[in-house]
């Protein structure tokens, strides 16, 4: 009897073993091959340039599931000194915000952009997309062709189509380099109403009337794309296009 009693308790202990754990019962639910972890946070982390999904898809095994393994890799980082961020629609490794003073570096500014260049940028963000007819509209102030130029320059902006109105003017939105400098996940993602009265950028009462506008990456329904023109000789200024 002590004999089955004692092969009782170690087939117990065997099937104990055998169990899996809560954290393991986990991954085995959610299908994340760990080995997939590690190559998509070594991709990451020497990537010069923000990763999109699809990128990262060709790097990595057959079958591998990026989506979930991305979600998962950011939630490890959270909280650390970097962190997994999305911006414009792709992925990087960047130092945790409130350590970004650790990394500083004090040095000149070859370029400064004008007062006007930044506030040309700043109506090209929240209306594009936008003419330069229509920027000068709402800044009230015709606009000198190197401003847009200068903007083009540093690549924060784009001539992204052309209006279906008379003259065919060219339309201007912010580039992809504008949403990563920024640390902006979409054009969409750009401060609200309200958080620009919290940093102090509106006043507590705007005027009657007033509102921050949606801007779209979409092309709009009287845009046509840019197509069949050297984009260059008008950033340039070499060749003015026709408004």
């Amino acid at each position: 009897m002590s004999r089955v009693i004692r092969l009782a308790e170690v087939a117990a202990k065997r099937e104990e073993k055998a169990m899996p754990r809560d954290g393991d019962n986990n991954n085995n639910n959610e299908g994340l091959n760990p080995e997939h972890m590690r190559m998509l946070e070594a991709l990451l982390f020497a990537a010069s340039e923000p990763l999109d999904e699809k990128a990262l898809s060709t790097s990595l095994p057959e079958g591998a599931q990026v989506a979930q393994l991305l979600a998962r890799l950011q939630a490890a980082y959270e909280g650390r000194g970097v962190t997994l961020t999305k911006v414009a629609g792709k992925w990087q490794f960047r130092t945790a915000p409130d350590l970004a003073f650790l990394l500083r570096r004090e040095k000149p500014e070859e370029k400064k952009l004008s007062r006007a260049a930044i506030e040309t940028l700043a109506i090209i963000a929240y209306h594009q997309p936008v003419t330069r007819a229509e920027i000068e509209d709402i800044r009230g102030v015709a606009m000198s062709k190197g401003t847009i130029d200068a903007l083009m320059e540093v690549g924060w902006v784009k001539i992204r189509g052309r209006k279906r109105t008379p003259g065919r003017p060219v339309t201007y939105g912010t580039t992809e380099a504008f949403l990563v400098h920024f640390g902006l996940e979409s054009v969409g993602h750009l401060p609200g109403m309200d958080e620009l009265r919290a940093a102090g950028f509106l006043e507590a009462l705007p005027p009657s009337g007033f509102d921050v506008p949606n801007p779209s990456d979409e092309l709009a329904p009287d845009e046509d794309p840019y197509e069949g023109e050297e984009p260059g000789d008008l950033a340039t200024g070499s060749a003015e296009p026709t408004e």
